[in-house]
């Protein structure tokens, strides 16, 4: 039987306020609250709560035989809790349902995959899948990365943190002749199972269902189910993944959009054709080979790889300097630092960057805030200096990263053995004896742990005294 399988990206940036040169060092608050919440609120209006309610009737009229997906970056969560509670609640709604999936992803909506020999990337899906349960009470056994972002490298990463499937794009220049309308499992680890956006249905739902020089213009339900239809009939997995402001922002509610959403269970139904999650594709369906992707795919422009975001120099600029101080903001207990490390970290910031022409180039000009990508640049650099300048403050600059490596090792290695310490208090399967003798070990461990903390500690305050650190701060 013909599956299709819905999945709708939510996300929006904490955009940065216009921040000059000469506030470096004396303002640090770096946000524009009041577009971030005149946006939030706007396409809660127009899009989330419409669409949700909509998705809710489509649950309800088809017996729950309707079903979709939902990728919700944890800036955007943060965002309708502020602005737009309603939205959240809309949301849990229709988790009770059960015929919605949330999927995991980065908590940032960051790059931090692209980030070489760093566990940026593993912190930040913990955190989002952290998230996702505490708002909705589902544990994310899916996951889909920022922008669709899939190499095998990630693949990898992603099935050593326990996930069963991926989401990714089916970029032309790696299928080849191959179709996406199927399973694919990863290269690097077969068990991690894969699905590929239809680039072709999805845009054309998205960017041409009111476009009337389009020669397939008007888009209806029928037309839609009989294009799946008319696929080979080995084909079986038609994957609809897009932006959710597709309806009733990108495309507004006069276009019909929503009409023609509401209209898609009942002409699926009389071509056989059902709806599923991931997570129940993972489960039922066998990959019928494996896809090699060397080298980072995703959904944006023509090219379908990362030069939306790390295209041109002053991205990968931007990008390299914001992780090179990943380690010492790792170390910081200051909620605020922390905060702003998150928020500077999504994508989005890049994306304006871009220098690309054409229709590539129209597509970044129409979400971007700035007037030039220069600007772009400009602005994100200047939060940045400021940013940086925060975080030196907590630690001196003749630490190196060695160091700062060291001494997380250290404390992790503290916290796991208070926790095994906790865990053991707590066992009543143990003789008291027994319990003697395995807290003495662990009483040596953590005595000879804390010892090496104060060690790496009293290093790194003699370096940063001494004269040489003070001659290389100059």
């Amino acid at each position: 039987m013909r599956t299709i399988c819905f999945y709708f990206q939510i996300h929006q940036p904490f955009r940065l306020k216009r921040y000059r040169f000469f506030d470096i060092g004396m303002d640090h608050y770096y946000y524009d609250d009041y577009a971030n919440e005149d946006i939030i609120r706007r396409i809660a209006e127009r899009c989330y709560l419409p669409a949700n309610q909509t998705i809710l009737q489509m649950i309800k009229e088809t017996k729950g035989k309707f079903k979709v997906a939902f990728s919700i970056s944890g800036i955007a969560l943060e965002q309708l809790e502020l602005y737009a509670p309603e939205v959240i609640d809309s949301f849990k709604e229709l988790a009770q349902t059960g015929c919605v999936e949330f999927l995991a992803e980065t908590f940032a909506h960051s790059l931090a995959c692209l980030e070489e020999d760093s566990d940026e990337f593993e912190l930040q899906v913990k955190m989002h899948a952290k998230k996702i349960q505490s708002l909705f009470g589902y544990k994310p056994t899916s996951f889909r990365n920022t922008e669709l972002i899939y190499s095998d490298d990630i693949g990898r990463r992603v099935s050593a943190m326990g996930f069963k499937g991926m989401i990714t794009e089916g970029a032309k220049h790696v299928l080849g002749w191959k179709s996406p309308n199927y399973v694919y499992s990863c290269a690097s680890d077969p068990r991690l199972k894969l699905l590929l956006k239809n680039y072709k249905l999805s845009d054309d739902i998205t960017f041409r269902f009111s476009d009337w020089s389009w020669d397939q213009f008007p888009l209806t339900a029928d037309k839609l189910i009989n294009w799946i239809s008319a696929c080979p009939k080995e084909e079986d997995v038609f994957n609809l993944f897009m932006n959710y402001e597709t309806f009733g922002e990108l495309q507004s509610k006069e276009t019909g959009i929503f009409e023609f959403l509401k209209a898609i269970p009942r002409m699926a139904e009389k071509a056989d054709i059902n709806f599923e999650t991931p997570a129940t594709l993972f489960s039922k369906r066998k990959p019928i080979d494996r896809i090699d992707v060397p080298y980072p795919i995703s959904w944006a422009d023509e090219e379908r790889d990362t030069s939306a975001w790390l295209g041109n120099e002053l991205q990968r600029s931007a990008f390299n300097i914001l992780y090179s101080i990943r380690d010492k903001v790792r170390l910081c207990t200051d909620r605020k630092i922390l905060q702003d490390w998150y928020y500077l970290q999504t994508s989005d910031h890049f994306y304006y960057m871009s220098t690309k022409h054409f229709s590539d180039g129209a597509v970044h000009n129409h979400f971007s805030p700035y007037e030039t990508p220069f600007e772009a640049f400009t602005n994100y650099m200047n939060v940045l200096s400021d940013f940086m300048i925060r975080v030196r403050e907590k630690f001196p600059e003749g630490v190196d990263v060695e160091e700062l490596n060291s001494l997380m090792k250290t404390i992790d290695a503290q916290g796991k053995i208070i926790a095994q310490l906790e865990q053991e208090k707590n066992d009543t399967s143990i003789t008291p004896s027994e319990a003697k003798a395995k807290k003495g070990k662990v009483e040596c461990k953590a005595q000879k742990v804390t010892k090496e903390k104060k060690s790496t500690a009293k290093k790194g305050k003699s370096t940063a005294s001494s004269p040489k650190s003070k001659k290389s701060i100059a």
